[in-house]
């Protein structure tokens, strides 16, 4: 069966999401069903070095508290790929010559509609005068460098549990054949 939307009403908004309340016939019946839409899509970057190192960022969510996630943000209405190349620099101070697209997904699709994009980042070089501001701003305690592997097991212990990161990681895996 097919959604059916009768009514829609937004309830809230700001620069970067609407939320929005829908009056639905759906599989169980009439309803309310409630969506988040962010304003322009997200990006993550995984950033793998010469050494098959993935650069993780460590920082205090609002939502969540301390969460250890890749690089990503917000594209402000940007390229996806010039969004990644600034997050990547703001987040870690890295520029990187090689960029892969991995995929596109979607964030909670049960309530949002919230597009991202995933890029495989190498040729990593540290910019110059690096990213301690925008590292400040974006309220990050470290960058660090850890082995694929690492990762993995940082994942399957619960470290890592930003849904993102494990889905752009994922995306990572499959594209350089690590799940195979």
């Amino acid at each position: 069966m097919a959604w059916v939307t009768h009514e829609t009403t937004t309830v809230y908004a700001n620069a970067w999401i609407s939320v929005r309340e829908d009056r639905v016939t759906g599989p169980a019946g009439e309803g309310i069903y409630g969506v988040v839409t962010m304003r322009q899509p997200a990006v993550f970057v995984i950033a793998l070095d010469e050494q098959d190192r993935m650069c993780l960022v460590t920082l205090e969510r609002y939502t969540t508290g301390r969460s250890i996630e890749v690089p990503a943000g917000g594209s402000d209405g940007e390229d996806p790929l010039l969004a990644a190349r600034r997050e990547l620099l703001e987040e870690t101070g890295y520029e990187a010559a090689e960029w892969t697209p991995l995929g596109t997904m979607n964030a909670l699709n049960g309530i949002a509609d919230a597009p991202e994009h995933v890029f495989l980042a190498r040729g990593l070089t540290l910019a110059t005068g690096a990213a301690s501001t925008s590292q400040e701003e974006e309220g990050i305690d470290a960058v660090s460098w850890v082995p694929f592997g690492e990762v993995l097991d940082m994942i399957a212990d619960g470290r890592i549990s930003d849904g993102e990161t494990v889905a752009a990681v994922a995306y990572a895996g499959i594209r350089l054949g690590r799940f195979r």
